[in-house]
């Protein structure tokens, strides 16, 4: 950027991972986004959060209501939140300083790129690893009896060495660059749709035909429709909470603010619908043709006959959710940790920290049961919803979307607000977050809880506007 002095940035220990996007790095077009979020969507955690959604009781109609009123609601967020990214090239790191302060902004860093990206990182992760063993132990069968009955930490060993092997293709991806992600999504997204169609179509003859799937009757708890309802839109979009808190990691290489808003839009809505029709066909074709609830699609997969059918599937599941774990997980662990530590880290130590840590969390306690995953979604919602708020808020209410890119990258300039913190924003983080998770402690609020993601978000963004606006009057004022 021309306001910016990048070899003098440098000496003073920025490293260019956090500098603006030069105008060569800016290649991303309508494709590229459109290819990155195919891949995203279809991975193990989203199609058993379609399972857990049938068994909270909801329809086959309500569950593709849902998914869909979701997709075009999180489109819309990702393009407004990505707008900064590709209009100024910032990343994730330095965006949140403009409404947090340059200290201020270690707080949701640390949340978004460091708390919620690990937890993923560890999720999507073990989720792999389970599809991988299954292949693994389809062309080896005692693969699956190795070690009898030894574990560690409740890891049988077929478990923790399919952990490790998908643990390291992370580890891989991360020291491949962004560009060679770009080409791995690329390469990756018609596949995606060859085999999700394929086991779409064997689960509809399976079931005898798409009228028995559209006429099923979902056996789980029920409870209030409309309450149920909105929890299922806020499931499916809090899969998103954290991506859409750092979406300008990806639309700062966009080559204009047009390409990714048409990119995100279309790559998600599109994308949505044939993934409603492939979950439901899979996950509801199922259970009729098997007469048992499977809210796993790997306990599906693992029920082919042919070991062709099991390794396309399993090896298509593995690269969408190692797709999926890079670019929402590693990707802004590995920029937040470099921006806490200019001088000691680059993204890809400490994209390799997070993925460290990411083991040392027990993911695999998340998918004990169908409704489990609601709980770790509900949570993530109500951390990184707020936050969101407030940077919705900051950019198009009180910035009108400029940025002042010479005083973002200076020791003093007004991004530094109060000793480094923006008090207004900190509050307003706190407040809403507190209101999108007391339902989970208090019952009398749990309707709150239950759409975590929309009162997160939604609250802050009036909170902090208003804040912003009554400090604003103070400073006329005197």
């Amino acid at each position: 950027m021309e306001e910016l002095n990048r070899e003098q940035l440098k000496i003073e220990g920025v490293n260019d991972d956090i500098l603006p996007s030069k105008p060569e790095e800016r290649s991303w077009s309508i494709g590229n986004f459109m290819s990155v979020w195919m891949g995203a969507v279809h991975n193990i955690p989203n199609y058993i959060a379609v399972g857990g959604l049938f068994a909270l009781g909801l329809s086959v109609g309500q569950v593709f209501a849902a998914i869909m009123i979701a997709s075009i609601m999180l489109s819309a967020v990702m393009v407004l939140n990505g707008s900064a990214g590709s209009k100024y090239g910032l990343p994730f790191a330095m965006l949140i300083r403009t409404s947090f302060g340059t200290k201020g902004a270690m707080v949701p860093g640390i949340i978004r790129g460091v708390i919620a990206a690990i937890m993923w990182f560890g999720f999507q992760t073990y989720a792999g690893s389970q599809a991988l063993f299954i292949l693994i132990a389809k062309l080896w069968p005692s693969f699956s009896m190795l070690g009898g009955n030894w574990s560690l930490l409740g890891l049988s060993l077929p478990a923790l060495l399919s952990f490790i092997i998908f643990w390291l293709f992370n580890v891989v991806l991360i020291y491949g660059g962004m560009d060679f992600l770009g080409k791995f999504t690329n390469i990756l997204s018609p596949i995606v749709y060859v085999v999700f169609g394929g086991m779409a179509i064997w689960a509809i003859k399976l079931a005898g035909g798409i009228s028995p799937i559209l006429a099923y009757t979902s056996t789980g708890t029920s409870g209030n429709q409309v309450v149920l309802f909105i929890a299922a839109i806020t499931a499916i979009i809090a899969s998103w909470a954290a991506p859409i808190v750092n979406v300008s990691d990806f639309t700062r290489l966009a080559s204009s603010t047009k390409n990714q808003a048409i990119g995100q839009t279309v790559g998600l809505v599109v994308t949505y619908l044939l993934f409603a029709v492939a979950s439901i066909s899979i996950i509801v074709g199922s259970e009729i043709a098997f007469g048992t609830p499977i809210w796993n699609v790997l306990d599906v997969v693992a029920r082919f006959d042919s070991t062709f059918a099991i390794a396309a599937s399993v090896l298509t599941l593995c690269l969408t959710t190692l797709s999926v774990n890079v670019t929402g997980n590693i990707v802004p662990a590995g920029y937040q940790l470099a921006s806490l530590f200019p001088k000691k880290l680059t993204f890809r130590s400490g994209a390799t920290i997070a993925a460290v840590i990411g083991v040392l969390v027990m993911p695999w306690k998340l998918m004990e049961n169908a409704t489990s995953i609601f709980t770790f979604l509900n949570i993530i919602g109500g951390l990184l919803a707020p936050i969101a708020g407030v940077m919705l808020a900051h950019y198009f209410v009180v910035s009108k979307t400029e940025i002042d890119l010479s005083e973002l990258y200076s020791k003093n300039g007004k991004y530094n607000y109060t000793n480094g913190f923006n008090e207004n924003a900190l509050i307003t983080v706190a407040v809403a977050g507190v209101l999108s998770l007391i339902g989970n402690f208090v019952s009398f609020f749990k309707p709150l809880y239950e759409m975590s993601w929309f009162v997160g978000i939604i609250s802050a963004f009036i909170l902090y506007s208003v804040l912003e606006m009554r400090r604003r009057l103070k400073v006329i004022e005197s």
